[in-house]
């Protein structure tokens, strides 16, 4: 007997009548023959909302805490969807992070599940009853609840995928499935049947919303079949899997993906030392702070520079409170911190074959008259920071350009 997972955003379980309708789909692969298990996310706002508790509280709050608050709407959302399968006939039983156990790093709000003891949950499996499994939370080595940070549900979904050795892992959103770049952007966007991990990892990490980026490398390393599908239509959705399972394709770009939650902090009139940035960068690394984008200017005497990087909006606070407490070390002068920019990217493989990759993006840019504040590459993804009034003719223009509009036959 196949185990299957399927995960359930918060969309997906809003409402007592969507609930309701989960637990149909989880029936349905019953009767098909198989084991399930279920992840689901809080109900649409719930998470919302208790994040707002905790910062109306304090804004320096201790992240132990904020992981005991927020993760408790994914309870509510197992229990309610165990119940939901009771009243269908179907046995089922809800199951905690710290229950199974999941196994997690101690570093709160943005944990990494280590390992997952599934002895209990297989017990219940073979005996036909349905796991229902809250996602986004875990257990520290200490005890203490721990949260994946947002999105942190597909990691569960796909962690125990890989645990359990399930023949795939169905993700349920509110959306068909992975297109070439957001609908509500660019209408012609065109929803993608199938994409390999390495770009779809590419389009998590840079502001698709479709997946948490933690879940597409926990599926590419151990290979678990991702399958991302809406829960309010029967279409088949898009497969996220290995670079060799995929058909032949023409267009070698796959798609665009781009975020709005950025903050670009300028460090101006650091001393022009070769370790400095290093310091820099090994300071956010010792707060569990990722940094994006970086771009330095020197002055003309060459004593000094600026330098700036772009980091999620919802860490901007803490970095700058830690930039600030580290003043005196850093011997800069000034802070400076903009809000109006925003990140677009272009992925896929064919940014390796390209004989100048960037040309074509800075030559649509500058027809625009967009301006480009900093650039990133590697070999399938072109990245550039914009102000964030251009980014939706940014990513319109582009997606024409690199012909993500026309249908691939």
């Amino acid at each position: 007997m196949a185990y299957i997972v399927q995960k359930f955003g918060g969309t997906s379980v809003a409402t007592l009548d969507l609930i309701k309708k989960a637990a149909l789909r989880i029936k349905i692969e019953l009767e098909a023959g198989h084991s399930v298990v279920a992840v689901v996310s809080a109900m649409a706002g719930a998470t919302n909302t208790l994040v707002g508790y905790v910062r109306d509280l304090s804004t320096t709050y201790d992240r132990a805490e904020y992981d005991a608050v927020v993760s408790s709407g994914e309870q509510i959302t197992a229990g309610l969807l165990a119940l939901a399968l009771q009243n269908l006939g179907v046995p089922a039983r809800s199951w905690l992070g710290w229950q199974i156990p999941i196994y997690t790093s101690s570093h709160h709000t943005q944990a990494k599940i280590e390992r997952i003891e599934t002895r209990y949950l297989l017990e219940d499996l073979q005996k036909g009853i349905v796991a229902v499994v809250a996602g986004f939370q875990g257990v520290s080595c200490e005890g203490r609840v721990t949260t994946l940070g947002r999105g942190g549900s597909d990691t569960t979904a796909v962690a125990l995928a890989a645990f359990l050795g399930a023949e795939r892992c169905d993700i349920f959103t509110d959306v068909d499935g992975v297109y070439t770049a957001d609908p509500r952007y660019v209408t012609s966007a065109e929803l993608l049947d199938h994409i390999a991990y390495k770009e779809m990892l590419e389009l998590a990490a840079q502001g698709a919303k479709v997946l948490q980026k933690e879940s597409v490398e926990f599926a590419m390393r151990h290979r678990v079949r991702l399958r991302v599908l809406s829960s309010l239509s029967e279409t088949p959705g898009t497969l996220v899997t290995t670079e060799s399972e995929l058909k032949p394709r023409k267009k070698h770009i796959r798609g665009l993906a781009h975020t709005l939650n950025e903050v670009k902090l300028t460090l101006r009139g650091l001393p022009q030392v070769p370790s400095k940035i290093e310091t820099i960068k090994s300071l956010m690394e010792s707060h569990h702070i990722n940094i994006d984008m970086t771009h330095q200017n020197l002055s003309l005497c060459g004593k000094y520079m600026d330098f700036s990087f772009s980091i999620l909006e919802s860490d901007a606070e803490r970095v700058v409170d830690v930039l600030k407490k580290s003043k005196k070390q850093l011997h800069f002068y000034d802070l400076l911190r903009d809000s109006d920019v925003a990140k677009i990217s272009v992925i896929g493989s064919g940014l390796q074959t390209e004989l100048s990759p960037s040309h074509k993006l800075f030559q649509t840019l500058g027809a625009e008259g967009i301006m480009v504040q900093a650039v990133t590459a590697s070999d399938i993804k072109l990245t550039v920071l914009i102000s964030t009034q251009d980014a939706g003719r940014a990513v319109s223009s582009l997606h024409t350009v690199y012909e993500l509009d026309i249908e691939e036959k």
